[in-house]
């Protein structure tokens, strides 16, 4: 589930953490970044359970409509082909979704507001009508109905955002990358029926399809943990190679980034220098300033080339320098 990229932000914020707080061991670190890792996942098996409570309130609104005192002929008998779709009971019927859900205690039952706002605007959309009028029946057309939902309703959602941040930490940032693992495992169900749960990492992924691939979850500890324990001498380092500045007005987001790409050139001889500089730019597009994608590309660049002068950072093989 979780690739590289994300994995790379997810050590970073950990990294940031302990820059800001340095009483942080490195047990504590790796362990918020394992508790970061799986609440990706748990974000994904929330928003999937969303089926449930907007099914169940198509249910429960078209019900209301027919006890109306004066109910329209519509409205005594309403389309009800959402309200009998076959995704919500696959996912309500799967003992391994419903035991996971419950174990980590997560529901919507508490955000009935959400819920209402969700399928009145849903019940708006063109799709939605066009769904309604389609006379098939079939859980693959089921499926396309809500990946239709998931693909317009969620990221823009203010309200949701603010759920999601009051309930984890970890959850900021997370939600456009969940709700494509969504997207996926709805292609999964409509192929074959059933919902499995995703493995953790992308590598366990493909290695369950045969491909001989090193662990991402490996990877990522082995990363941090050589960023975490080097990260006074790269900030020293970071301090030393810009001339006129004080180390004050250093923002410690690049000092972050680019301690975290000389600890990757580092450790790992395999991934091509010009990979790792790249990664750790695009990641300062989000979390630092406008001008840091300049000052981390250059310095990290420059430091790198240094470390190779000093011996401390090996590549070999076409491609790697």
């Amino acid at each position: 589930m979780l690739n590289r990229r994300i994995l790379r932000i997810k050590a970073f914020k950990v990294l940031y953490s302990y820059a800001e707080n340095r009483t942080m061991t490195l047990n504590e670190a790796l362990s918020a970044l394992d508790i970061s890792c799986e609440a990706t996942r748990d974000l994904y098996l929330l928003m999937l359970s969303i089926a449930g409570p907007l099914t169940a309130e198509a249910a429960r609104r078209a019900e209301a409509a027919r006890h109306k005192f004066n109910p329209t002929e519509e409205e005594l008998h309403p389309n009800l082909k959402f309200v009998h779709n076959a995704l919500a009971p696959l996912l309500a019927e799967d003992p391994d979704f419903q035991k996971l859900l419950e174990r980590k205690k997560l529901s919507w039952d508490q955000d009935d507001a959400l819920v209402n706002q969700l399928y009145e605007s849903i019940v708006t959309r063109p799709y939605y009508a066009a769904y309604l009028a389609d006379p098939e029946i079939s859980l693959a057309q089921d499926v396309r109905i809500f990946k239709k939902i998931f693909e317009n309703e969620f990221e823009d959602n203010d309200a949701l955002w603010q759920i999601l941040e009051d309930r984890s930490i970890y959850w900021t940032d997370d939600l456009p990358y969940v709700l494509t693992h969504v997207i996926r495992s709805l292609d999964d169900i409509a192929r074959t029926g059933r919902w499995e749960l995703p493995p953790l990492y992308q590598s366990d992924m493909l290695a369950a399809q045969g491909k001989s691939v090193d662990s991402d979850g490996q990877f990522v500890k082995r990363l941090l943990t050589a960023a975490f324990g080097r990260f006074t001498e790269y900030y020293d380092k970071v301090a030393g190679s810009v001339r006129g500045w004080d180390r004050d007005r250093l923002f410690t987001t690049d000092i972050v980034l680019i301690a975290m790409g000389l600890a990757e050139a580092e450790t790992f001889p395999e991934i091509p220098v010009k990979v790792t500089i790249n990664e750790y730019v695009e990641i300062s597009k989000f979390y630092s300033t406008p001008k840091s994608r300049s000052f981390v590309n250059g310095l990290l660049d420059r430091l790198i080339k240094e470390s190779e002068a000093e011996g401390r950072v090996h590549k070999a093989g076409k491609g790697l320098l």
